[in-house]
């Protein structure tokens, strides 16, 4: 455990100097947290995650940080939550960073293993480096220094650990914001995600649905034919696939609406033709094409196609996930992080998100969140993720900064 150091001893202020040379302070031991994560693996949905949970806990622990695992209503464990409590009344602030990870693909390909943490030449190598380990440990060392000053703060600091984040599910958020009062509780959500040159303040909505598209099965060698479900897939993906969205006129959310096919499932072997075939289709929303337009889309197409194939049974959609598009260019997060950023010099711009993310999610709740700024990184998600070691003091710098002001906001208001 490195020993904490108080440059701001004697003051009765902590100026951002004081916070940046606390964070070199930390680097050694950030990276030796990060490194110690990467060597767990914990990719999402094929890994356990047991090891990286008990892993980070004790390391909570060992730093004096209270630590609750969290779990799902079927018991399993999707997260990590820490609470700091100022002694003042005030609302919370969450740290969020995801302790699982994007698959390996394949290992033989990467330049060291994915669970190898090798530094060289001023980068740290490993799956999940960027996304979001160093997030991880960076919020870790920030509230290990914001412990020791729980008496002089107001609200609430918590770290948010998801492990259910490239499933997709967000299970641990999820699980964390179920509660009626911490979701009534919670001013704003800062999230770890990689990324130096912007802060991510909004993100494209997106409504996903499984087409389940209906043909009428029979012997293909058959001398009376009958609708194939795939046929009538294929039909129905060159109509989404030639549909024209609006195009963005929003300065403030300048990114257009898209549709997405993204998977087709149907038929078996070369013998029958097949009853059945299932479309994915991921639409993603904006404030000018919004979840209603995408619902409305998608039935007045699926009933353009049933009407051309008579014979068959109607097109049923299911719905799959319904998230809304967000920008809060505004929220004291976003502003927070926005000043922090630029007090050190960092030329940051707002940005809003093509990808949705769990900020998404959170908009739903109308909890404002960034959802990208973090340490400088290249292979997210791919073959050599790594990240630049030298960024990693600065986005603590950022991050610590901004949390201690909403943190003395919240009391001064009170």
């Amino acid at each position: 455990m490195t020993t904490a150091v108080n440059p701001s001893a004697g003051r009765s202020t902590i100026t951002a100097d004081d916070v940046l040379a606390a964070a070199h302070h930390d680097l050694d031991s950030v990276l030796a947290l990060t490194r110690e994560l990467i060597a767990i693996p914990s990719r999402g949905g094929i890994d356990p995650y047991t090891p990286i949970l008990d892993h980070t806990a004790a390391w909570l622990a060992a730093h004096h940080l209270p630590a609750q695992i969290l779990r799902d209503t079927t018991g399993a464990a999707v997260g990590l939550v820490s609470e700091i409590h100022g002694r003042n009344p005030g609302p919370r602030w969450v740290l969020n960073a995801c302790l699982d990870t994007a698959p390996f693909g394949d290992d033989t390909t990467w330049t060291h293993s994915p669970t190898t943490p090798v530094l060289d030449n001023g980068w740290l190598w490993g799956r999940g480096s960027a996304d979001s380990k160093a997030g991880a440990a960076i919020f870790g060392h920030i509230a290990a220094r914001v412990y020791p000053l729980r008496d002089q703060l107001a609200g609430t600091l918590v770290l948010l650990y998801d492990v259910d984040e490239h499933t997709g599910g967000f299970g641990g958020a999820r699980t964390y914001f179920d509660r009626p009062d911490i979701r009534a509780d919670t001013a704003g959500v800062m999230i770890g995600y990689p990324g130096l040159d912007k802060i991510v303040i909004g993100g494209r909505g997106v409504h996903r649905a499984c087409l389940h598209v209906h043909g009428i099965a029979s012997h293909a060698g058959s001398s009376s034919a009958t609708p194939s479900a795939v046929a009538k897939a294929a039909d129905l993906i060159g109509r989404l696939t030639g549909t024209e969205l609006p195009t963005a006129a929003d300065p403030r959310f300048p990114l257009p609406a898209k549709v997405t096919v993204t998977a087709v499932t149907g038929g078996q072997g070369y013998s029958t033709t097949p009853d059945l075939c299932s479309i994915n289709v991921d639409i993603r929303t904006t404030p000018s094409f919004t979840d209603t337009d995408a619902d409305f889309l998608l039935q007045q197409l699926v009933v353009e196609v049933d009407n051309g194939w008579p014979t068959t049974k109607p097109t049923l959609i299911e719905d799959i996930q319904r998230w809304p598009p967000y920008a809060r260019p505004d929220s004291p997060p976003a502003k927070a992080l926005l000043d922090s950023a630029r007090s050190y010099g960092l030329a940051v711009t707002p940005k809003i998100a093509g990808p949705s993310n769990i900020g998404n999610y959170l908009a739903g709740l109308q909890i404002p969140a960034t959802a990208g700024f973090g340490v400088d990184k290249l292979g997210e998600h791919a073959v050599d993720e790594r990240i630049r070691i030298d960024s990693i003091p600065v986005v603590q710098a950022v991050y610590h900064s901004a949390a201690l002001h909403l943190l003395r906001s919240a009391q001064s208001s009170t």
